[in-house]
């Protein structure tokens, strides 16, 4: 089987594409960004490519079987570059997967979608209300998705909760950050809610057991996300115990710390984008029952067990990870801004 990933130097692209190359399938991998070559090395046909541009793109989804649809532009990005990555990319992708009769197309969307619901758990056919333009963005991608299901192209949507694991920083490598020096980990509210994170391996092999689907029951969303969670008090007091470094909690009054991050975001000062904060002191997990039935298999990680593992690879990585510049990926450490300054004073 041939796959063709885009995104495929991003921290998800990666974790795919070493299971997928395990399985013996020919992979060409697609991205934006360059390849870390210490990574890839000379298993997978690499090439720089923006989802954007659509005829280079036919030319690499021709002659594929399936297409991992992982490339997105992230809540960091500029306003623009989010709605014509996210939205216009697939567009490409989807019309190209239709012209070259591939078999599934799986693309990898969000639970940002369903922005902050009341109801949980969230189930597949709730309503989506994005938060800022990535939620929205997302959404739009899904329309055409769905458009492109009526028309008869297999598609899968996948709509995972926060993942994490062994590569993963970004916002992670704040928290990561803060505990490794023994600070108190301010959360919004007083952290006795439960939100759902996932392990980045349990999303890969999700995505590897519908690469093998041909059927219409395939097509369709399907959230997944972690099956043992608990409140992000107990999650955090897991992975304060494996760290031994002194952290502990810090409950805050969620009104107040929502309308400040917000005027921080706004003034740039932030890397926390709204829905981030928005969610963090609700209830924010979904059903992954559609998942578990479809494609009888349920995650392998708890919330905890997946926190602990990335952050046993942070700490073996921890000089390096410090060695390297701030970006707006996952792959990269962000730049903490005025939180740098709380954090001296936590």
């Amino acid at each position: 089987m041939k796959i063709l990933i885009t995104g495929g130097s991003g921290f998800l692209g990666l974790h795919l594409a070493s299971y997928l190359y395990k399985k013996h399938y020919k992979l060409t991998l697609l991205d934006i960004q360059e390849f870390d070559k210490k990574e890839y090395g000379d298993n997978y046909f690499l090439t720089l490519c923006d989802v954007r541009d659509r005829k280079k793109l036919d030319g690499l989804i021709r002659r594929q079987d399936v297409v991992v649809h992982a490339a997105a532009a992230l809540p960091l990005w500029k306003k623009d570059d989010i709605y014509t990555t996210n939205v216009d990319g697939t567009r490409n992708v989807l019309e190209l997967a239709k012209k070259h009769k591939i078999k599934r197309v799986i693309f990898i969307s969000s639970t940002a979608v369903y922005g902050v619901p009341k109801k949980h758990p969230i189930i597949e056919t709730d309503p989506r209300i994005g938060v800022g333009p990535y939620g929205e963005s997302k959404i739009l991608a899904e329309d055409l998705c769905f458009r492109a299901i009526e028309e008869g192209l297999p598609v899968t949507i996948i709509r995972p909760k926060t993942f994490v694991g062994t590569g993963r920083l970004g916002v992670f490598e704040i928290l990561f950050d803060w505990i490794h020096d023994g600070k108190r980990i301010p959360i919004v509210g007083k952290g006795g809610n439960r939100y759902q994170l996932l392990d980045v391996d349990d999303l890969v092999e999700a995505i590897y057991l519908f690469c093998l689907k041909d059927k219409k029951s395939y097509d369709g969303a399907f959230n997944i996300g972690a099956q043992e969670f608990g409140t992000v008090k107990e999650d955090l007091g897991e992975l304060f115990k494996f760290a031994r470094s002194g952290s502990k909690i810090f409950p805050t009054p969620a009104f107040i710390v929502k309308k400040t991050l917000f005027l921080f975001e706004k003034l740039g000062l932030s890397p926390l984008y709204q829905w981030v904060y928005d969610t963090a002191d609700k209830d924010s997990f979904v059903s992954i029952e559609k998942l578990k039935k479809t494609l009888r298999w349920k995650p392998r990680y708890s919330n905890a067990q997946a926190l602990i593992k990335a952050y046993r690879w942070y700490l073996s990585h921890y000089k390096e990870i410090k060695s390297q510049p701030l970006g707006i990926t996952h792959t990269a450490g962000w730049k903490q801004g005025i939180l740098r300054l709380f954090k001296y004073l936590a």
